[in-house]
């Protein structure tokens, strides 16, 4: 397993419009909401996180005419955003959750 690899279970929150790179390559933003409780130091911690996200080629196709609310199992790495100003969950698959 690579060492920067991310799978996150989390519902679609908003779908940018579909773009194109320079060299005609469907690229999808969107954000993802995460919401679950964990164990940290022996105590129940609830987590939310809302993190963006970004799909490229066939997958941004595919993830495009999803509905907001739905729930998949995500995979992929973290990467810069395109002014390294934050991380953006690269999208490599997709699954239901």
């Amino acid at each position: 397993m690579p060492a920067n690899s991310l799978i996150l279970s989390a519902c679609i929150a908003e779908l940018d419009a579909m773009r194109y790179t320079p060299a005609g390559i469907p690229a999808l933003n969107l954000k993802l909401e995460h919401e679950s409780e964990t164990q940290e130091a022996g105590q129940p911690r609830q987590i939310k996180v809302a993190v963006k996200a970004v799909a490229f080629g066939a997958l941004a196709e595919r993830l495009v005419k999803q509905p907001l609310g739905s729930v998949w199992r995500f995979s992929g790495f973290l990467g810069n955003a395109r002014h390294g100003k934050s991380i953006v969950l690269h999208i490599q698959e997709f699954s239901q959750d």
